[in-house]
């Protein structure tokens, strides 16, 4: 039956699976390359036409995307999740970097942070990038990194930059002329009297960058005519970047703009290749990394709407949306608390947290007809036969910590970087949404890949001559345990981050893999996508393309972590009767016109034995397919 607002009047749930879509779903039998930009893409279909497998695609345009400052850069973190089609299972690359060399708790406190500031050098961690897109390479594909990097040394030696990046430069030019090396990378026209960025269209030239490549390159051939095999070539680069001559450019750019990490920071470092997270929602096991990042809750979420009858709420009811966005509160309540680099004692409660019975419990505690702003982090021990030894910090755990400020600087801290919008609620969503790409492949051999790299976006600091643009993830931690015992800063840790692909079997078999750019949203976007497919029926353009909602209930993990309990995004195209409802549950509802991430995907129809694309109609996310 369909929801009535307290009106009376019929509440008529916008429904894409009756619209026609604004881009067409792509459609190929061979392959299938998608990132967050077009040229991106096409990084990875040249990998193809070279007779590569998906990885391969995956790592070219990995590297593609970080010479045009997608919101990463090369010394950023990623992500992965990679099903082997030999082993029939998905395996998980953790290429994160680590908090260097004296970054501790006390350190930062001593400075007046509260956190890791959001920009600048005591906000990098160790490049994981660079270590992630080899060892994936090494490990999975099948071409070499000179195949591989050569459309990302074309482009840093000159590609015509987008108005996108050209404008967010021209913005943040005062925060990059704070450091030596940005400013020449970044600001071509410095000293013009007007505009110092490139303009649209410009050849943005990044000279360093592409000698760092060609260094990598040539490390690698090298090797290969003194007869090592491919892996061991592709390793020796590793060792290049990690503890060659590019380790210590790094180390000492880094450490001359006020940096903390050692050579020893770099060469102590490893890739980890993991075993994923999993729940099974309705015969669909659904996969994510582990703790040191977002994704289980969003496998928290499922097993709590498993609980529900959602195809009978409707599509974006009032009803519906209130269920999801508690569930989602829930979920995150317990990420803010219990997540974190699972490398560090104590061990994260896991099994507790993914186990079907707290589900329920979580489940059963839920408010049904109104937001419960003081949703807290559960208690997930009982249910995997333990004790929780911080009972006493989750009795303190204050929801009103960290509600927003009417001011831009915090105690000690510098100032944020310029916004477009100065308003403090546009910084907040800016923080809730920005930053990321995503990256989709998969092939007829069966091999299916799904990245989110991230770090080192505009502006960021440069190491020396290198042409890295480094990480700021180390804002993601905090440092007191009542802000998360878990996600407390040390050298060597990683911090929880939220960069969070996906991947879907069914049957033992690739069924999705989904990602979404953004920080805080990307698994409240993923999830609502995932539903939209699997409990309403979309194909996958409907799916990324239909409007979600997005919740601003947990502590955001960039900047100052402000929360804004029941705070939701709805998409413009909302029904009035289903605003009031939401309003009258004690929502407070900002309205955007495009909520869906942007998200990207492959569906793999096993009818046809064809793969379909998707990707969102807003944001330069672009596919190609054969």
């Amino acid at each position: 039956m369909a929801q009535r607002a307290a009106t009376g009047q019929p509440v008529g749930p916008v429904d894409p699976r009756r619209a026609t879509t604004q881009k067409p779903p792509l459609h190929g039998k061979h392959w299938m390359a998608i990132t967050g930009k077009p040229l991106g893409a096409t990084a990875g279909a040249m990998m193809f036409q070279k007779g590569g497998n998906a990885v391969d695609a995956a790592a070219a345009m990995l590297a593609a995307t970080c010479t045009m400052w997608d919101t990463l850069h090369c010394g950023g973190e990623t992500q992965a999740l990679i099903y082997h089609p030999q082993l029939k299972k998905v395996i998980g690359i953790n290429a994160l970097g680590v908090a260097p060399t004296g970054a501790t708790a006390e350190f930062y406190r001593s400075k007046g942070y509260d956190h890791p500031p959001e920009f600048g050098p005591l906000a990098a961690i160790t490049p994981g990038t660079p270590g992630g897109l080899m060892v994936m390479l090494a490990e999975y594909g099948t071409l070499s990194l000179k195949d591989v990097l050569g459309p990302a040394i074309q482009m840093a030696d000159g590609y015509p930059v987008e108005a996108q990046l050209a404008n967010n430069i021209e913005r943040q030019k005062d925060w990059i002329k704070k450091w030596k090396y940005a400013p020449a990378v970044m600001l071509p026209h410095a000293g013009s009297g007007g505009r110092e960025a490139p303009e649209a269209g410009e050849l943005f030239v990044q000279k360093d960058l592409a000698a760092t490549f060609r260094k990598l390159v040539a490390t690698e051939q090298a090797a290969r005519k003194a007869g090592k095999t491919r892996k061991q070539a592709i390793m020796a680069a590793y060792d290049r970047f990690y503890k060659g001559d590019i380790a210590q450019e790094l180390v000492r750019g880094m450490r001359e703009d006020g940096g903390l990490f050692t050579m020893a920071d770099l060469a102590n470092w490893r890739v980890k290749i993991e075993e994923p997270l999993c729940t099974n929602y309705k015969g669909i096991d659904v996969c994510k990394l582990q703790q040191w990042q977002q994704g289980p809750a969003m496998l928290q979420a499922l097993n709590i709407l498993e609980n529900a009858d959602l195809k009978a709420m409707e599509y974006n009811s009032p009803q519906y949306v209130h269920t999801v966005y508690q569930s989602i509160s829930m979920a995150f309540a317990d990420r803010d608390f219990y997540y974190g680099d699972p490398a560090f004692a104590p061990e994260e409660p896991m099994k507790g947290l993914l186990s079907k019975e707290y589900a329920k419990a979580r489940w059963n505690s839920m408010n049904r007809s109104r937001n419960d702003a003081g949703i807290k982090p559960g208690d997930p021990y009982p249910f995997q036969q333990g004790v929780n030894p911080f009972t006493g910090l989750l009795a303190q755990w204050d929801n009103a910590k960290f509600l927003p400020r009417d001011t831009t600087k915090q105690s000690g801290q510098q100032d944020r970087p310029v916004r477009p919008d100065t308003m403090f609620d546009a910084q907040l969503r800016e923080a809730f949404h920005g930053g990321t790409t995503s990256i989709e492949a998969a092939d007829s051999a069966g091999w299916v890949v799904s990245i989110t790299p991230s770090g080192g976006w505009v502006p960021a600091v440069i190491a020396g001559r290198t042409g890295i643009g480094l990480s700021q993830r180390g804002q993601s931690f905090v440092t007191r345990p009542q802000d998360g015992p878990f996600n407390v800063i040390e050298p060597g840790k990683r911090p929880r981050v939220t960069l969070t692909p996906t991947m879907a079997l069914k049957d033992g078999a690739p069924f999705l893999a989904f990602a979404v750019q953004g920080g805080d949203t990307q698994d409240q976007n993923l999830l609502q996508f995932f539903l939209n497919m699997v409990e309403f029926g979309m194909t996958v353009q409907q799916a990324v393309e239909a409007p979600n909602i997005n919740s601003y209930q947990m502590r955001n993990s960039f900047g100052f972590h402000e929360t804004q309990p029941g705070l939701m995004e709805i998409a413009t195209s909302m029904p009035e009767a289903n605003r009031s409802a939401l309003t009258a549950m004690g929502y407070r509802l900002r309205p955007l016109e495009r909520t869906s991430g942007p998200i990207t995907a492959i569906w793999f129809d096993r009818k046809h034995r064809t793969m379909w694309g998707g990707v969102s109609n807003h944001g330069e996310d672009h596919g190609i397919a054969w």
